[in-house]
């Protein structure tokens, strides 16, 4: 099995291998580049007290252990980006590594392979790993592929911390617990034999001797005939709960800005945008050949109401839930990675509360093991029938073509400016595309390519506060008041954002720019008791 290893973990590294010669893009940033924290192992240990996002961005949550291994990275390369991404591959192979060594207790080992550099090479991977906070992703993988190999092998201290590592990496950490737990509900009997068994002389004996090309008991663990003690499932409960409490202290800031679609929404109105992303992250996992930096309206349509593409949603989360109960005791690597992949994208599935996102491919990084458990079984029931060699060429076959998909995807990462064109060139019903664009017009002085850059933005959606106060600042700042009026209005009419960093500095500029010395006192004094850190902002308009 060492040869596989090592195998899928080279392939995983090399596909981006490419990527060391690309730089900071979008929020790597703000995480990393423009992030004191990131940038010593002293000052990312202080940050354990801090939210991930830097205290002007507004914005909360809490990755202790991401903003660490930045730091320890910045400190190691003296701030190179390259050795940054090289840190993200090598973090991927090692995932891809952890995730074949799960699904041996279940697949030959060849067949494991197959399902890893499925995985090592899906397109959907591209986003979390050329992109340098993706991080965040690879490191909570980690941990909870680990914590379930340790709690297989009784070292009980391991699998704690392996779980822990994943929450304080990112939220949706906290499943390892769950997942340690589906494992042992998945656990192969000793002596039951592989539903990949051939029906010829190789099939066993009466004796319950195994199929050759089925793992070996021996290699399932070292605790398959032994409960885990109380004391481990105490632990992860009490691990879990303080990571929760902590969460919900330090990293609770902004951790409720909802994505704009959702503002104004019932339950139902939320469920009518989350399904649907249900269906296009199925979509993504199975067949990924439409990538998007960006899936808000229009890239995923604003529905109102229920629509196919909901109902679609619904079989879909329908078809995994079957494939969990149905595929636990005939092909459980199936269930593992069906479950494994409802778990980690659920958080942010805005299924049972709105988050900040609609939907995001980096998020869709562990649920690749259920494509990746799909191809291994396949292989594996393919070697038991036809042979290796066609259950190899059969897996390669998909592994190269994702693997394509992937490698041409990369560039798309390179920096701020690619990124942004191929947005644009392969999503142009994006509003925040051309929000995007329209903010870096404004920069460059070209007033008239900002303005209808923000017209086509608020074309295809015109719900965003964010950008409504966006544009209406461009708009105050090359003297276009009755422009910005009805946009400051606007936001006004959300009281959920009206308050916020962005919203209230629109305000305040409106009221500077209409002579009203009171309002804008009145929006200062505001801003100041929210934000602190913006009286210097403040004072230079008032002095």
């Amino acid at each position: 099995m060492r040869r596989e290893l090592l195998v899928v973990f080279l392939a995983a590294v090399a596909l981006y291998l490419p990527t060391a010669r690309y730089g900071f893009v979008q929020d790597d940033r703000a995480i990393v580049a423009a992030n004191p924290a990131a940038h010593s192992i002293g000052a990312a240990l202080k940050a354990f007290r801090d939210p991930y996002w830097p205290p002007e961005s507004g914005a909360g949550l809490y990755r202790p252990v991401t903003i660490l291994s930045f730091a320890i990275d910045w400190s190691v390369s003296a701030g190179r980006a390259g050795w940054l991404h090289i840190m993200n591959a090598l973090w991927h192979g090692l995932v891809t590594v952890l995730l074949v060594a799960v699904l041996a207790r279940w697949l030959p080992a060849v067949a494991a392979a197959g399902a890893g550099l499925l995985f090592a090479w899906h397109p959907v991977h591209v986003e979390a790993v050329a992109g340098v906070v993706g991080r965040a992703e690879l490191l909570a993988a980690a941990g909870i592929l680990g914590a379930v190999l340790a709690a297989r092998r009784g070292w009980w201290a391991a699998a704690v911390l392996c779980a822990a590592l994943a929450m304080f990496s990112k939220e949706h950490g906290v499943i390892a617990g769950v997942v340690i737990l589906l494992d042992r509900w998945l656990r192969p009997h000793p002596l039951a034999p592989s539903p990949f068994e051939s029906p010829h002389p190789l099939s066993p004996s009466p004796s319950g001797s195994p199929h050759p090309l089925s793992p070996s008991p021996s290699g399932r663990g070292g605790t398959e005939g032994r409960p885990y003690p109380l004391g481990l499932w105490i632990a992860l409960v009490l691990v879990t709960s303080g990571f929760v409490v902590v969460w919900a202290i330090i990293g609770g800031a902004g951790a409720s800005d909802d994505a704009a679609v959702f503002l104004g929404r019932n339950t139902l109105g939320r469920l009518a945008i989350a399904l649907p992303a249900v269906l296009r992250a199925a979509v993504l996992l199975v067949w990924p050949a439409s990538l998007s930096a960006d899936y808000s309206p229009r890239v995923i349509p604003a529905y109102t109401g229920l629509s196919v593409a909901a109902v679609g949603g619904l079989c879909v989360i329908a078809a995994v839930v079957a494939l969990v109960i149905a595929g636990r005791k005939r092909v459980p690597a199936i269930a593992f990675g069906a479950a494994v992949a409802a778990l980690s994208y659920l958080p942010t599935s805005n299924l049972l509360f709105a988050s900040g996102i609609v939907l995001a491919e980096r998020n869709l990084y562990l649920a690749a093991a259920l494509p990746a458990a799909l191809i291994g079984a396949g292989m594996a029931w393919l070697e038991a029938r036809r042979g290796l060699r066609p259950a190899v060429a059969a897996g390669g076959l998909v592994a190269f073509a994702c693997g394509g998909l992937a490698l041409a995807r990369l560039p798309a990462w390179r920096d701020n400016r690619a990124h942004l064109l191929t947005l644009l060139a392969e999503h142009p019903e994006s509003y925040l595309g051309h929000a995007s664009a329209a903010a870096v017009l404004a920069g460059r002085g070209d007033t008239a390519g900002a303005r209808h850059q923000y017209r086509v933005a608020d074309s295809l959606f015109a719900g965003d506060p964010y950008v409504d106060a966006a544009h209406a600042i461009f708009l105050l700042s090359v003297g276009d008041t009755a422009g910005a009026a009805p946009l400051v209005e606007r936001i006004g009419a959300r009281p959920a954002v009206a308050k916020s960093r962005v919203a209230l500095r629109a305000r305040f500029l409106y009221d500077l720019r209409r002579g009203d010395w009171t309002g804008a006192s009145a929006v200062a004094d505001t801003a100041r008791r929210r934000f602190p850190d913006e009286e210097i902002w403040y004072r230079a308009y008032l002095q």
